[in-house]
């Protein structure tokens, strides 16, 4: 959360008779990360009925306050109660600054917009933030469950065998955003396949994501968005420890384990966050036909960062992961794959560590920051169907298809920070720096001649200039040169923003940014799909070449803060045209199945906009909620299947999706939390194959609404100084989910939309500090 200082300034006075023992306390309550006057705080003596409240600039008066010792009160909706021990016993004095703690529909101290920390709301770049307890209150169990309750993100589901996922932002597909690990792009093309479900919620500390092109900072492949996971840092010692059960529609267990701990030394210039957190999945089958719908998982993931300050100007943060992955989907039956009339079989496992610091000087107007971040992956593999007649199985027994992934990424460079209080008119924050990253990936199934055998090095540098003109105007320009060794020359991309202030706390931003992405495989490539008694595959055109996009946005964010409660809106509008857009051109099959070449297209353009609405009563009622509308064309048909008229719409973007968050807390030990998400119609193709699909098609999917609630209360353990937490909920109430899946081994594997699950029940118990 952010932390902002709250500057009160105390006069007191007496009135005017020596013998007089009462006095008039009078100040005011400032916000000094902004300079704002705080209004509508409330300022009282604790046990008393005496106090005041803050008024349009932030001043407050307090009188006829008997001389002695108190207990000063600071308290307003969206910042952390403030306590203060006072004595009225002097004409004049003032109190020292009070630290607070800003709350989540509030403001947030956030990095990714222009990689420099600032307050959320000074930012020039809108950024959504969506934080650790949030996910908690919608019982998100990893990262997939809790980025589709941020407007214009979608999660999708796209493989019924193996449930690979793919993040969407404003109706672009995975490939087009860029998911970094604090900060760092290390979440590379083959962890996307299955990387959402595997980081687990209580690894994350917030989530912050920027819609629109954002390669201007972080290179290429940001063309829809980026999203930074920012994990668990260490603040004050603490632990918990939680263990939720779930159960699918009554046919399969899923089971929870997890744990967090952090720990400061005694001069909290030293700290550690350690998690861990294991998960046993049962797989599910839906229509009875004894292939799974949701496969199997055993999940074990452990992590740790460290912070350390040698001195109030050094900082040096160490991150170290590992996650596990055991995934089987397919038939019912516990046999080797292979032998079993269609499966999917995946063990992961991920190691990922990063190392920053970073050195203030200057009298901390400038700033040098260096860093390196890696992650190396292994998968072992096997995709295949159990054929039918002598001599194809006799060849099948002899090379199964068995393979082999290894992917390997490093990001490492320099950033620098410096500070001009006085600039032309204003003051300006100047960035500079350089950003290299290698994604090497290897993927090979021997038995159906498929490889992938890529590298990509990107070297970058960048300028940005983010300009505070006045304290209502601020102007952000940024550029990037990129090298990709997959395109011959250099590629510039540069980025504008604007934010005005308005007079009624209102903020108006517009945007204009360049992105591309380089001719090199993404998740979707990497991805073996089942169809038609075969198994697809996607290779990449001999002459295609880089897709370049530019991304207009527009928007007005307002926050009103009253003595009861919060209120707040944005409304943003986009538009991004994309140039030689990627698209997958059915070209034939072969002895394996159907396969598919990436080619370029003649362009592509995606529009629409997003509404967000909060709203926060007295610490004791929350609702948020999100709605997308949006359109995404190809400027020419695409062919889908073959002798099936072509299509301009992409396929699996909705035109209209949202969410919705609403939370009771009617007091500190009880909460209760209700949310939905809204999927609207989309097209989906269909290849035939299956025995209840006899004809390719393409379909219009029905609209889903899936409903969800948890209910927590918590009860004190003084003891062991501790609290217990016991909760419990249903998501997906009514059961929402797709009823027309494929039957038998040869169903199409990507025909599959709409929510992730059936309905699941859960309950669980967390001990905690």
């Amino acid at each position: 959360m952010h932390k902002c200082l709250i500057l009160l300034t105390v006069f007191l006075s007496s009135s005017g008779y020596s013998y007089c023992q009462n006095g008039t306390l009078e100040g005011n309550v400032i916000d000094r990360n902004t300079g704002n006057a705080i209004t509508y705080a409330n300022v009282y003596i604790e046990g008393t009925t005496i106090g005041s409240v803050s008024d349009e600039k932030g001043a407050f008066e307090i009188g006829d306050i008997p001389f002695g010792n108190y207990t000063l009160i600071v308290s307003i909706l969206g910042f952390a109660e403030l306590k203060e021990n006072i004595k009225i016993s002097k004409p004049f004095q003032s109190i020292q600054l009070v630290t607070v703690q800003k709350e989540s529909i509030f403001d947030q101290v956030v990095v990714t917009g222009t990689k420099t920390f600032q307050s959320r709301f000074s930012s020039p770049v809108i950024v959504q933030v969506l934080e650790s307890e949030s996910l908690d209150k919608i019982q998100a169990c990893n990262l997939a469950e809790g980025l589709k309750f941020q407007s214009g993100l979608r999660v999708e589901t796209d493989c019924q065998t193996c449930n690979y996922t793919q993040l969407r932002i404003n109706g672009l597909s995975g490939g087009y955003s860029q998911i970094l690990i604090n900060g760092r792009p290390i979440f590379s093309a083959l962890n996307s396949l299955y990387g959402l479900e595997q980081i687990p919620s209580n690894m994350i500390d917030q989530i912050e994501t920027v819609k629109g092109g954002g390669s201007a900072l972080y290179g290429s492949n940001a063309i829809a968005g980026t999203v930074n996971i920012l994990t668990k840092i260490p603040i004050q010692n603490s632990y918990q420890i939680a263990y939720t059960y779930q159960n699918i529609n009554g046919r399969a267990n899923d089971h929870f384990v997890n744990t967090n701990g952090t720990i400061l030394n005694k001069k909290k210039n030293f700290g550690a966050a350690i998690f861990f957190n294991s998960r046993t999945r049962d797989w599910y089958d839906h229509n009875e036909d004894k292939l799974s719908e949701l496969p199997a998982l055993k999940n074990n993931s452990i992590g740790t960062n460290f912070i350390y300050r040698p001195k109030e100007n050094q900082k040096l943060e160490l991150s170290l992961n590992y996650l596990h992955e055991y995934r089987y989907g397919g038939e019912q039956v516990k046999k080797t794959p292979h032998l079993a009339l269609q499966a999917e079989e995946r063990t992961h496992q991920t190691f990922m560590g990063s190392a920053d610091y970073q050195y203030n000087f200057n009298k901390d107007k400038s700033a040098l920051i260096l860093y390196f971040a890696t992650q190396y992956t292994h998968r072992d593999h096997y995709t295949g169907i159990f054929p039918d007649g002598e001599n194809a199985i006799a060849q099948h027994l002899e090379n199964p298809a068995y393979g082999t992934s290894q992917n390997f990424t490093i990001n490492t460079g320099g950033q620098f920070n410096h500070k001009l209080k006085k600039f032309l008119v204003g003051s300006n924050v100047l960035t500079a720096g350089i950003d290299l990253s290698i994604d090497d990936i290897y993927d090979a199934i021997p038995a159906y001649n498929y490889q992938v055998d890529q590298k990509a090095i990107l070297l970058g540098t960048f300028v940005q200039s983010d300009w505070k003109i006045t304290p209502k105007i601020n102007l952000l320009s940024g550029l990037r040169m990129d090298k990709s060794n997959f395109v011959d020359q250099l590629i510039f991309n540069p980025r504008f923003a604007f934010m005005y202030k308005t007079e009624d706390l209102g903020e108006i931003r517009l945007s204009w940014g360049q992105g591309f992405r380089a001719p090199q495989a993404f998740d979707a490539d990497l991805h073996i799909a089942f169809a038609g008694g075969g198994i697809s595959r996607v290779r990449l055109s001999d002459d295609l070449v880089e897709e370049r996009s530019h991304s207009v946005s527009a928007s007005y964010n307002y926050n009103k803060a009253f003595e009861k409660y919060i209120i707040g809106f944005t409304i943003d509008g986009f538009y991004t045209r994309l140039k030689q857009a990627f698209f997958l051109n059915p070209i034939g099959e072969d002895e394996f199945g159907q396969v598919f070449e990436k080619q370029n297209g003649s362009g592509a353009k995606v529009y629409g906009g997003n509404i967000d609405f909060r709203f926060n009563y007295n610490k004791l009622l929350q609702f948020e909620a999100g709605l997308t509308i949006q359109r995404s064309l190809y400027d020419d048909a695409v062919q889908y299947i073959p002798n099936i008229n072509p299509q301009r719409k992409f396929m699996r973007a909705p035109n209209a999706y949202g969410y919705t968050v609403f939370t009771m807390m009617p007091s500190k030990k009880l909460y209760m939390n209700i949310n939905a998400v809204f999927t609207g119609q989309m097209t989906v193709a269909h290849f035939a194959g299956a025995v209840n699909q006899t004809i390719d098609e393409v379909i219009t999917s029905r609209v889903f609404n899936e409903l969800g609630y948890k209910i927590a209360y918590t009860f004190p353990l003084p003891q062991i100084k501790s609290k217990m937490e016991l909760f419990g909920g249903i998501k997906n109430v009514f059961n929402a989910y797709q009823d027309d899946f494929d039957l038998g081994k040869n169903r199409d594997s990507n025909f599959v939309y709409g929510p992730a699950t059936p309905r699941t029940f859960f309950i669980g118990l967390r001990i905690k500090s």
